[in-house]
């Protein structure tokens, strides 16, 4: 069994999740049950299914929840990029999560080419 705190991704995204329930504690109160929700679920789904992944027995199970994990950061991602146009969060804001996003996904998908 695989110890998901051991995963360099699993950090990261763990990281990333708890900066941006900062960031989004900020947003519209009428947004809470709408855009905050959603980006939060997002993004704790990137953590989640990372360790959710490690208590599968195959490296082709684990590389399912990888892939969902990609999934969620590009859904993550794409929110952000919503809440900048809705003027929720600034560009300034934006862009070092954006930064985080990146390499993680670079990560994520090298992790998933080796469990291949």
């Amino acid at each position: 069994m695989r110890n998901y705190r051991k995963y360099e991704v699993w950090e990261i995204g763990h990281k990333l999740t708890k900066e941006i329930y900062l960031l989004t504690s900020k947003f519209p109160k009428e947004e809470i049950y709408g855009l905050t929700s959603q980006i939060r679920r997002a993004s704790v789904s990137i953590p989640t299914n990372i360790a959710e992944g490690c208590g599968r027995l195959t490296d082709k199970e684990f590389g399912r929840f990888i892939d969902i994990s990609i999934g969620s950061l590009n859904e993550t991602e794409y929110l952000l990029f919503l809440s900048t146009e809705f003027n929720f969060i600034s560009e300034s804001e934006f862009e070092p999560i954006a930064i985080q996003m990146n390499l993680l996904r670079q990560k994520l998908i090298q992790l998933r080419k080796k469990l291949l």
